[in-house]
């Protein structure tokens, strides 16, 4: 797929996000305004935890979160993110950041995510025979446009970064699964 296509095809995704979005906020006006809602009864928290270990590497994460529901369609929220990646004799990475969500549930086992992440990344390379040590460090940023199957508070799913810059990015592909839960 080319450039030209997949920004026509992004295009299509905002236009029908927007029309999902535009429907319910009409829908909206037709409820009547209930005063014994309290805003922290519309918030669930959640996040994720990531290890992984093997011979010489380390990879540790902690990204918690916690999103508004507007709706029963429409949720809102923020997340942050701190990572620890360790290779032996490679290199030592930091990072941490923050990241904003919107979630749309079109139907209640559907829900469709737009997630705009921001992260530092903090690496220290070793030296090796070929090259002396050097550290780098920089933002990067991410947008995540994902679908995955609801079930209760878990929704499995993908996502896929829109931004995904192979000579930047923390991971190896633009493309990758989630498991999401709130409580």
């Amino acid at each position: 797929m080319n450039k030209i296509q997949f920004s026509i095809d992004c295009r299509y995704f905002f236009v029908i996000l927007a029309v999902l979005f535009s429907s319910y906020s009409i829908a909206q006006q037709k409820y009547v305004i209930d005063n014994s809602n309290h805003f922290w009864d519309k918030v669930q928290f959640g996040g994720g935890l990531g290890l992984g270990f093997g011979s010489g590497y380390t990879n540790i994460s902690v990204m918690p979160s916690a999103i508004y529901n507007v709706n029963e369609v429409v949720a809102v929220g923020a997340g942050l993110q701190f990572g620890y990646l360790y290779q032996k004799n490679y290199y030592e990475s930091f990072v941490w950041g923050g990241s904003l969500i919107g979630l749309v549930n079109p139907i209640p086992e559907i829900q469709l995510s737009a997630e705009l992440e921001q992260v530092r990344v903090d690496t220290q390379y070793e030296a090796t025979y070929n090259f002396p040590s050097y550290s780098d460090s920089y933002w990067n940023t991410a947008l995540y446009l994902g679908a995955g199957y609801r079930t209760n508070n878990v929704t499995i799913g993908a996502r896929y970064d829109v931004l995904y810059n192979p000579n930047k990015s923390l991971y190896g592909s633009g493309f990758m699964p989630f498991v999401r839960v709130y409580f």
